[in-house]
């Protein structure tokens, strides 16, 4: 992908940062705090529904989910299901009430509702500290999926290759940057200031904006992928065929051995090659990640790789024009893979449960599939960047309109998402050592194929886009809870509106760089992180949020322990699998349970316990917020 695709994306992004400007014009003479983190409360149906939807879809709908289903297979559908419905239960269960007692209060953000509510500064300062720590890691993992979309489009841009090259020889001498891939890392920085700049001038508005751009480039990059994808793969039935004989590949090492010569060489991760076994079998590997062999070196121990076993994808990238790494000079041996746990039988990607390299009961267990349907749909209610939203639309018709609206923008976009990446399996084998790139290389994959090149960076701008609109809107609820909950509202209450405006801009700048910091050595798995903090975030709010809305009986005291029995019970079963399973990410699963579900339960049981135990609110409070005048 080459000049075309790469004019079409900088136009977009022109048209980002140019909606960045109109909306910076707004801010003036108004109040700036409301306009700035909320927009004035003035959101339309198309903007309201277009920004709750496109900040929803965010880079693990376009890069962690796709890695999971590339991963695991049809059993993906299972598990996304219920997304359809998160409008229905976010939007109508709390939307129009959220949104009163917003009014009511003049909260500006999530932490200001349960402060006024409550009449408590402990409450908002506890709710702005868990809304800070779940969301530097959500900004962390996002900052890598938009550098990894990033990196893919501008993988054969010649700039590019002799920029990166130049980074790398610059930021050699650091020794925290010493190893990181220098391509990743400029795409990491320019992905880092586009959005942080455009979000920190623009403010809500720039997001509304940009979200609902960003929104519409979502669904036509879907809707152009799907029909492309599958005349590529020759139909849905050839593809659902081929994959029910598919086995799952095999990781592991090998050794290289070397010719020695004066130069030192490297050996780009992703390339493919031919190695024989002692009995004469022969096997095609991948490698899993780049290798540096040193002048005069001639041994290179463990090297990651990844081994096919389906035949039809062995002869797929056999007859490919993909080039092999190997020469005569090298030689490959002494390979070392592990099957996954959950068997190596054909039809795994077809089927319930689906492969899984770590449970030997498969990805998506009956217990599992029933647990992540609750969190999509119920759990989706307790996340405070979709409260912002809930707090900013203008009126009851445009919250009805725009259920409606939602539910059909995610049915056009998940479902064909699941179709395309299944398609993905079969045109583009292996790609499991570095699945989180697949939904930018499958673009570039297809469109090249197709000819039409020059629409590849419109096609690579959805995903991209997904990235955007919920970075912009995690640096504004970060930014928002230190400038309005922590500093003005405990720290400074006279504060004038000069200085709130620049704190609020140097917060989100430095917020933003943060994040970019954090990114240079992410986890791995994007989705992993995503799901952690999506379902801890549940766990601590929703239960309160409830409460707060529709108890009048609700106190501080009640709901403030339910979000810490939802917070420490999440917490405590993700810690449980580092002892367990090894991997933070992989949390023990209490009576085979994911962890929502528990802290779900424990932090509705606390909230009711507590309550009833401890003395009724004020009776001021009551009137205000659930009698009227």
């Amino acid at each position: 992908m080459g000049g075309p695709a790469l004019t079409t994306f900088v136009l977009y992004i022109g048209g980002v940062l140019a909606l960045a400007w109109l909306a910076n014009r707004l801010l003036r003479d108004k109040n700036f705090l409301s306009e700035y983190f909320l927009g004035g409360r003035s959101l339309g149906v198309w903007a309201f529904a277009l920004t709750f939807a496109a900040t929803s879809a965010s880079g693990g709908s376009f890069t962690g989910f796709p890695s999971k289903i590339y991963s695991h297979g049809w059993v993906l559908a299972l598990w996304i299901g219920s997304y359809m419905v998160v409008p229905i239960c976010m939007m109508g269960l709390l939307g129009k009430r959220l949104n009163q007692v917003a009014r009511i209060s003049g909260a500006i953000t999530v932490p200001d509702v349960f402060r006024d509510r409550f009449n408590s500064a402990a409450f908002g300062l506890l709710a702005t500290a868990l809304i800070v720590f779940f969301m530097s890691f959500n900004l962390v993992a996002q900052f890598k999926a938009g550098s990894l979309i990033l990196k893919t489009l501008l993988d054969s841009v010649a700039l590019f290759q002799d920029a990166s090259q130049g980074l790398g020889v610059a930021v050699n001498e650091w020794s925290f940057l010493a190893g990181v891939d220098p391509q990743y890392l400029l795409c990491l920085f320019v992905f880092g200031i586009v959005v942080v700049l455009y979000t920190a001038y623009g403010g809500f508005h720039a997001v509304v904006w940009t979200d609902v751009l960003q929104g519409v480039v979502m669904v036509i990059g879907v809707a152009i992928l799907l029909p492309l994808t599958l005349h590529q793969a020759g139909g849905l039935t050839k593809v659902t065929q081929e994959m029910a004989q598919m086995t799952p590949p095999r990781a592991g090492v090998a050794d290289l051995t070397v010719s020695a010569t004066p130069h030192e060489r490297v050996v780009t991760a992703g390339a493919w090659a031919w190695i024989e076994s002692d009995a004469g079998e022969r096997h095609l590997i991948r490698l899993a990640a780049a290798i540096t062999i040193g002048a005069q070196q001639k041994y290179v121990a463990d090297i990651r790789i990844l081994e096919l076993t389906t035949p039809s994808q062995i002869e797929r990238v056999r007859t490919s024009e993909r080039t092999l790494w190997m020469d005569e000079s090298m030689a490959l041996g002494n390979l070392r893979t592990t099957a996954y746990a959950s068997g190596e039988a054909p039809g795994a990607y077809v089927t319930a449960p689906g492969p899984s390299q770590h449970s030997a009961d498969g990805f998506l267990p009956l217990s599992l599939a029933v647990s992540f349907f609750i969190m999509w749909a119920i759990a989706g209610s307790g996340q405070p960047s979709a409260h912002v939203r809930l707090m900013a639309f203008k009126d009851s018709r445009t919250l009805r309109h725009a259920i409606a609206s939602v539910t059909v923008y995610y049915s056009l976009i998940y479902f064909p998402l699941v179709i395309i990446f299944c398609c993905a399996r079969v045109l583009m084998p292996g790609m499991e050592t570095e699945s989180d790139r697949i939904m930018p290389a499958m673009v570039i994959f297809v469109t090249d194929h197709a000819g039409l090149a020059w629409l590849g960076g419109l096609v690579v701008a959805a995903p991209f886009a997904a990235v955007m609109s919920t970075v912009d809107s995690f640096l504004l609820m970060i930014s928002s809870a230190l400038v309005r909950d922590v500093y003005q509202r405990t720290l400074r209450p006279d504060a004038e509106e000069r200085m709130l405006r620049r704190l609020s801009f140097g917060v989100t700048l430095l917020v933003g760089f943060g994040a970019v910091l954090g990114a240079i050595d992410p986890p791995r798995f994007l989705q992993d992180i995503i799901v952690y903090t999506g379902s801890g975030l549940a766990a601590c709010f929703l239960a309160p949020t409830v409460f707060a809305l529709y108890i009048p009986r609700a106190n501080t005291a009640g709901c403030m322990a339910g979000m810490l029995g939802g917070f420490g019970t999440h917490l405590a079963m993700y810690g449980a699998g580092i002892f367990v399973h090894g991997s933070f990410f992989r949390p023990v699963h209490l009576f085979g349970l994911d962890p929502i579900l528990v802290g779900l339960a424990v932090s509705f049981v606390v909230t009711f316990a507590v309550t009833r135990a401890t003395a009724a609110p004020p009776v001021h409070l009551v009137r205000r917020y659930f009698y009227r005048d």
